[in-house]
This record gives C-alpha cells, structure tokens and sequence, in this order.
C-alpha cells in the first residue's frame, strides 16, 4: 500500500502522520506476524535513526487504533500483523514456530457466538489453532529441526 494511501488511514483513525509510523504501517503489511525486533529493522532500512521508543510507541498507537492487530502466541513474543477488522484466526507450528492466518472454520464468524456471554456484547474471538507445519512434519524435511531457524510464515 503506498505512503499516501497509510497517511489517509492514520488521518482517519485520529492519528499524525510521522515517518516512523508511515514506515512501520508499510513493514508491517510486508512482514505479517513479525516480531518487534524484525520491524525495527525493517523500519531501519527507511529511517536508519529511529529509536526502539519510537517504535513501540507508534506500534501502541497504530494498535490502539486499530490499524495493526497485536497478537502473542503462548510462549512467543508479540507479533504484528496488517489484517485487521476480519475476526480472522491463527495456526502456530508448534516446532517452528511458523504463523499461518485462519479465516473462521463455518459461516460468517461463528465463533462470536459463544454459548455463554455471561452478559457480555462478544465483538472478536481470539483463537489460536496449535500443530506441525508442512514442512516440519515431512520427514525428509522434518527430521532435523534442531538447527532450523525459527521462521514467521503469512
């Protein structure tokens, strides 16, 4: 998506539009489910002197907006991605760590409607599926995990 089409988004949710933010809205559609670390070097390559502060501030910022979607896997650090406002789910390899998007298994978002809402108004569902990749359980491929990097996958 181009700057000018980020700057009317940030515009729209109420936010300035700076650099960093601009940078970080731009690696975070290129890089979905990265880490902190991966978008500040991504966000680097633009901007080689913007902070880690600045960072996780406009990560907070574009979060709270609603513009990028925060999502943290047990045992993993937070991760970032750009598709937001769909309910959709995730499926984490539990050797890799590889992170695939999931749409809702039936309907249109079954999952809000929860069996019990206890009185409350549900508006998303946060479900994380666990399992082996494709490539982590091909035994050609598989068999020597150990010295594979741990990777994100979209």
């Amino acid at each position: 998506m181009p700057f000018s089409d980020h700057s009317e988004r940030l515009r729209e949710a109420g936010l300035r539009v700076t650099q960093p933010r601009l940078a970080l809205l731009e690696a975070v559609g290129a890089l979905p489910h990265a880490d902190t670390e991966s978008l500040i070097g991504a966000v680097r390559r633009d901007l080689p002197a913007v902070s880690h502060q600045a960072v996780y501030d406009s990560l907070h910022a574009l979060t709270a907006a609603g513009l990028v979607r925060r999502i943290q896997p047990l045992g993993s650090v937070a991760r970032y991605e750009a598709r937001v406002g769909d309910n959709h789910h995730h499926v984490v390899c539990r050797s890799c760590g590889a992170i695939a998007d999931v749409d809702c298994a039936v309907g249109e978002m079954p999952c809000l409607t929860a069996s019990d809402a206890s009185g409350f108004a549900i508006d998303e569902a946060e479900v994380i599926y666990w399992g082996t990749c494709a490539d982590c359980s091909s035994p050609t491929t598989g068999a020597d995990r150990s010295t594979r990097p741990t990777t994100t996958r979209s």
